[in-house]
């Protein structure tokens, strides 16, 4: 993890509007790497019972996603489209399983700010579209202790 100075990210935490804070909001869901969707939404829906909420292709990212309603948050499949897309490398890299995890915020373009200004290295530098009509945005590993971070503003949190 980079080292973080307390007095510039209490400086820039008080810098931001109230409607802004806090930075994260809960968890929005868990992302996990499989290699066959349709093997993976049998095993989530029909074994664990799961309700399967959609599935779509999200091109920019290059993967297809079946998302699972899990308690306050959901389930999130990704399986790549593609050779080239990230996930694909990730399951080349270190097989599948958890992928990312994914915390709601109110305002991705002000957190991804935010952690710029604190120094907290970010993949993402705007926010861009991501599953179920979601502004997202990715923290990198480095700077969270080797968990990939997304953070999702869902269209009933901008108003959209």
């Amino acid at each position: 993890m980079n080292p973080l100075d307390p007095a510039a990210i209490r400086t820039v935490l008080d810098a931001l509007p109230a409607d802004v804070r806090p930075l994260a909001r809960g968890l929005d869901h868990l992302g996990v790497a499989v290699e066959d969707l349709d093997a993976a939404v049998v095993f989530y829906r029909d074994v664990l019972g799961l309700d399967l909420l959609y599935t779509e292709t999200v091109e920019s990212d290059r993967v297809e996603v079946a998302v699972f309603e899990l308690g306050a948050g959901h389930l999130e499949l990704l399986c790549p489209t593609g050779p080239e897309s990230p996930v694909a490398r990730f399951l080349q890299r270190r097989g599948p399983g958890l992928h990312h995890i994914a915390l709601r915020t109110h305002d991705c373009a002000s957190a991804l700010r935010a952690l710029e200004a604190m120094g907290i290295e970010r993949i993402d530098a705007v926010p861009r579209p991501g599953a179920g009509g979601k502004r997202i945005g990715f923290v990198h590993p480095r700077a969270t202790g080797g968990v990939l971070l997304e953070l999702c503003e869902r269209g009933e949190d901008s108003g959209a």
